[in-house]
């Protein structure tokens, strides 16, 4: 056996192990639970589909998704949050859905005290554009004082010609 052979496996293992002794980047935190998951199978991210969840200062307290079932028509919203995990805290999941009717676009929200994330909020869209957005406070309820970060689209997307002319169809 080559006598260089050992010290360097000594040199990996060590280097390997003190990169796992670093701590995670602040909000990092690993829930276990992806968008995809909470949404179920078929489901896959929108493109520009994840927004970040902050607060006044910036900081992100999780993100928002939105992701699309081609075989059901469906569109998923998440919230998943990266602060206050496993604690119950106020977050929320929010899908519109744009109409044209007298009554407004269709809402559809998942809200309450929840651990880990909000949703799965689907709706079948029937090729209408939609808009999601999501929100994480620090307290069981909005009423209560503390941290409080939202994230959203600012309008509707996710249109049925946006996604033909991404394919190459409309004109």
């Amino acid at each position: 056996m080559n006598g260089n052979v050992f010290p360097r496996l000594v040199s990996a293992t060590l280097i390997t192990a003190a990169i796992a002794a670093l701590p995670a980047p602040a909000g990092a935190a690993t829930i276990g639970y992806t968008p995809e998951q909470v949404c179920g199978g078929g489901f896959a991210r929108v493109s520009s589909g994840t927004r970040p969840v902050t607060d006044h200062t910036n900081t992100i307290r999780g993100y928002a998704y939105l992701l699309y079932n081609a075989r059901t028509g469906e569109h998923c919203a998440v919230t998943v949050k990266s602060d206050f995990v496993g604690t119950p805290t106020m977050t929320r999941a929010s899908l519109v859905v744009e109409t044209n009717t007298i009554f407004g676009p269709a809402r559809y929200t998942d809200q309450g005290a929840f651990k880990f994330y909000a949703g799965p909020v689907k709706a079948r869209t029937n090729g209408k554009c939609v808009s999601f957005g999501g929100a994480v406070s620090s307290g069981a309820d909005e009423s209560a004082s503390g941290i409080r970060a939202s994230g959203s689209w600012g309008g509707y997307g996710d249109c049925p010609r946006d996604a033909m002319r991404q394919r190459g169809i409309a004109r």
